[in-house]
């Protein structure tokens, strides 16, 4: 089909002046050519990813903490423990392991796993008495690996687990404990991302009434978070990947993606049921609803960006690779969904064509007008249920998951609750002290470290590399995610080793797993607040040149916090405090900065969205009252259908038996529900009823500074 015919079909020769407008009208006349290249970009991609694999990596340091700093002494004097990688095989006999058959079967085991690859050395339960707790029927054996935890492949940590779990029977039992442990009871995926796109599914069926016009929104996530993905398996080689920033990009991108071309697509609707000519909707469309996407996605990636000024490593890779992800989705949204448009968007327009729709607007009008008769009444009511959410988020506690919250019928969790019952709760997350000085200096941090209350045991000192330095293992009393734990570090630190180092000279640094769990958390904490500005700050920037107002934005932003502030609220009931069943635990120490970053963002989707509409229905008609109304009926259904998808998608993931995507899923299910029902159909029209016509001021000095952008 040539130019002319195009748009002689559309019935609009003179495409609109908008660059979005132009690009639909590129995408939408040469929708073949768009559709193979992104079809190309996706298959090549995934070709080469396939070819190369992925080589995620974690990077856990924390420059200036004092963990960080005992890995660095350990690593300076040339020790191998800040690296080096173990597996606990873990053994229970009721009869006693020290009984002369249960010895044997486990010494000719031990040498069996000492010949496996990636094995550099196998301690023997025997060979250590402290290996075996009191009582004779648990105990474990050290296997020390040639590679680091995160680079042992699950198909040797299996071969290490079959061979322990050989010489079961009898009496007794083996597991096999350690980080690579826990990874043989990682889940493979996919399901919670299966339940989420199908729920979005059935979710635009009903909105649409087409399977058509309910698969193209679906097929532009797709096709976005796929090239996405598979850009960073290739990227991992390159770059800091963690192993858990895909499952979360996949979180983020699909629920963005669709909501991203929802906007668009619903728009294009709109414009059918007016008798708008096919060719000209998808161009109003992107014209209008371009411009929403492009600054909501901006403003994702904006907050997304904002935690590099964290300085955490695996965090800061994922705020990368999820904000390339909202820019694939946002260029999918400009481009490949006009493409589809046009190659299937006359079928779908047979079924709008004007008259045909069921609603109007009607039922959001009635419910516009009820909230602008009692503006002051919908605030308090919105007010107060959203503070009472958030009020339990001021008791969060923060740590990692552990083995200790794997799935109950895990090798690495069965390892830890045998270690626990045999030797401690503190077992499973000893403190690491590094002693730096002669042996005297060692010995009177040990002596002193065990007579401190809340610590169970303290080990003999062992010189580690050069000899300049020694460590002492110290078991808490108390489990590594229990509050005690973390007040323990903090009274060793700021009491007990000072105390020690002003009568031995000598320098002493806590470290080890949990300490750098509590450091992490300490370190999100004092950057938060920087955080926070930056991504307030620049937010408030974007929209006050979007709709040229001032107290538009600061609206936002407020609502905005409050609906973050009820979400880590609901996630502190759930996983924290273990209501509903759950086991409850500390909160993963990054999912706040995380949460606030992805939400903040996505809930100036509909912020925009709802607002950009209020603000062309006040320059049209003067009537301040009336935009809101209008603004309310016009994207009310749109608000609540996309918002609808998002709470499908984010809550899917609480189906994953992984603790981190449980609670971001439900975060931001909950973040996303109180934004789309209570703060954009309550709040919003309240609020913007008591500003009436001040909610456009703006005053001239900015106006003059601010860049004119159009919503």
């Amino acid at each position: 089909m040539t130019l002319t015919e195009t748009r002689a079909e559309t019935g609009d020769p003179d495409p609109p002046g908008s660059v979005f407008a132009r690009v639909a009208g590129f995408a939408h006349r040469r929708r073949w050519l768009v559709l193979i290249l992104w079809t190309a970009v996706l298959a090549g991609i995934w070709g080469a990813a396939t070819a190369t694999g992925s080589d995620y990596r974690q990077d856990n340091s924390l420059p200036g903490t004092e963990s960080q700093q005992a890995a660095d002494l350990l690593e300076r004097h040339g020790s191998g423990q800040a690296t080096a990688g173990t597996l606990q095989i873990v053994l229970r006999d009721g009869g006693g392991l020290a009984e002369a058959g249960t010895r044997e079967r486990v010494e000719g085991m031990l040498g069996t796993v000492a010949a496996l690859p990636k094995v550099a050395d196998v301690r023997s339960p025997y060979a250590d008495g402290s290996a075996i707790a009191p009582g004779g029927a648990v105990g474990y054996a050290t296997v020390t690996l040639d590679v680091e935890s995160t680079e042992m492949g699950t198909e040797d940590t299996q071969r290490i687990l079959d061979a322990a779990q050989a010489v079961q029977g009898d009496g007794l039992e083996v597991e096999l404990g350690g980080d690579a442990a826990r990874a043989l009871g990682a889940s493979a995926g996919g399901f919670a991302e299966g339940v989420g796109v199908l729920a979005a599914l059935v979710i635009l069926v009903a909105m649409f009434r087409s399977a058509l016009g309910a698969v193209l929104p679906i097929v532009t996530a797709v096709f976005a978070v796929g090239s996405t993905f598979g850009a960073i398996v290739i990227a991992s080689h390159a770059f800091m990947i963690a192993e858990w920033t895909p499952p979360v990009m996949m979180l983020v991108g699909l629920g963005v993606g669709i909501d991203y071309a929802l906007i668009v697509f619903a728009r294009y609707r709109a414009e059918l049921l007016a008798g708008v000519p096919s060719g000209r909707a998808v161009r109003t469309a992107l014209d209008t609803g371009g411009h929403t996407v492009f600054f909501a996605g901006c403003t994702v990636i904006v907050a997304l960006l904002g935690l590099v000024a964290l300085g955490l490593g695996s965090l800061r890779g994922m705020a990368l690779c999820v904000a390339l992800t909202v820019l694939a989705t946002m260029l999918a949204a400009l481009t490949l969904l006009p493409a589809l448009l046009g190659a299937f968007g006359p079928r779908f327009a047979r079924k709008f064509t004007p008259g045909s729709s069921r609603g109007s607007g009607e039922g959001w009008r009635r419910i516009g007008s009820a909230v602008q008769r009692r503006p002051l009444a919908a605030l308090l009511v919105g007010g107060v249920l959203l503070g009472a959410l958030a009020l339990p988020a001021l008791g969060m506690r923060f740590g990692f998951a552990d083995a200790g919250n794997d799935p109950p019928d895990s090798t690495a969790r069965k390892a830890y609750d045998t270690l626990a019952q045999g030797f401690g709760p503190g077992f499973n997350g000893p403190l690491l002290v590094v002693a730096e000085g002669d042996a005297r200096a060692a010995r009177a941090a040990a002596d002193a470290l065990a007579g401190t209350p809340g610590v169970r045991a303290a080990a003999d000192p062992v010189p580690v590399g050069d000899g300049g330095v020694s460590t002492v293992l110290v078991f808490p009393d108390s489990s590594p995610q229990d509050e005690a734990t973390a007040d323990l570090v903090a009274e060793l630190r700021g009491d007990v080793l000072p105390g020690v180092a002003e009568r031995t000279g000598a320098t002493y640094l806590v470290g080890g797993s949990t300490a750098a769990a509590e450091d992490y958390a300490g370190k999100i904490a004092d950057r938060m607040p920087l955080f926070v500005a930056i991504v307030v700050g620049v937010s408030l920037l974007l929209l006050m040149a979007v709709f040229r107002s001032v107290l538009v934005p600061l609206k936002a932003a407020l609502f905005n916090l409050l609906s973050i502030g009820a979400a880590l609220g609901a996630m502190k009931l759930v996983f924290q405090d273990g209501r509903f069943g759950v086991e409850g635990a500390p909160i993963e120490a990054y999912l706040p900065v995380m949460v606030f970053a992805v939400v903040f963002g996505l809930s100036m989707d509909y912020e925009i969205f709802l607002v950009s509409r209020m603000r062309e229905e006040w320059r049209r008609t003067g009537d301040a009252r009336l935009a809101v109304r209008e603004g309310l009926a016009h994207t009310g259904a749109v608000i609540t259908a996309a918002g609808a998808i998002m709470v499908s998608v984010f809550g899917a993931f609480v189906l994953s038996p992984d603790r981190l995507l449980q609670q971001a899923g439900f975060g931001m299910a909950i973040a996303v529900f109180v934004d789309a029902v209570i703060i954009r159909c309550l709040l919003v029209p309240a609020a913007m009823r008591l500003l009436g016509r001040r909610a456009w001021w703006l005053p001239g000095p900015l106006d003059r500074l601010l860049p004119r952008l159009r919503a």
